[in-house]
């Protein structure tokens, strides 16, 4: 697939292997099924996102299993280069289309539970998937949310570019939308 159908958000988008020099970013494997289910019951990971959906082992290994050909959406696992254990999961996905083709998507991040807190893995893999988002995707814009009362993540999110783009209430929380354009992600590369 080209980065022109990737962008179109024809198929799904291809599934590289981004190699950093702590994480790798990886498609996903059927056999991630039990580190996922570990990551879906973090109690403190499921505090941070607001997350609160349950899921069988069956929906989460069948999940695991159809990550490589997901249309619309770029799964990722992020694997700890001194380990080769999983520690997270990088995302792209809700993209939207202007013109025929993907101008901007959604990422996400989500780190296995607190043992990967802290050690840079997650601000590596950001960085890692951004670039590829804006170089090898094409995209324009990404955009985020995060919860108001998560500060680390916010302060990783604006090391990697992100700006605040509003605030919005629901369901009791208050979330912080962000946003890293193509202009500012190029701005930020030259000032490597």
């Amino acid at each position: 697939m080209t980065t022109a159908d990737a962008r179109a958000g024809l198929g799904p988008w291809v599934k590289p292997t981004i190699v950093g020099e702590l994480v790798t970013l990886r498609p996903y494997r059927a056999q991630d099924a039990d580190a996922v289910w570990e990551m879906i019951h973090d109690v403190e990971g499921n505090d941070l996102t607001a997350t609160t959906a349950a899921f069988t082992r069956e929906q989460i290994d069948a999940w695991a299993a159809s990550r490589a050909d997901a249309s619309g959406r770029l799964d990722l696992v992020i694997e700890d280069n001194d380990s080769g254990q999983f520690a997270g999961e990088v995302v792209l996905n809700e993209p939207v289309i202007e013109a025929g083709v993907a101008a901007s998507a959604n990422f996400r991040i989500a780190l296995r539970g607190s043992a990967w807190y802290g050690r840079g893995l997650g601000s590596e893999a950001t960085a890692l998937l951004v670039d590829h988002a804006f170089v090898s995707v094409g995209l324009e814009r990404l955009t985020l949310e995060v919860l108001a009362r998560n500060p680390r993540a916010i302060r990783a999110y604006e090391k990697a570019g992100f700006v605040e783009s509003g605030r919005r209430h629901d369901e009791g929380e208050e979330w912080v939308d962000m946003e890293l354009t193509r202009t500012r992600w190029n701005a930020a590369v030259a000032g490597r």
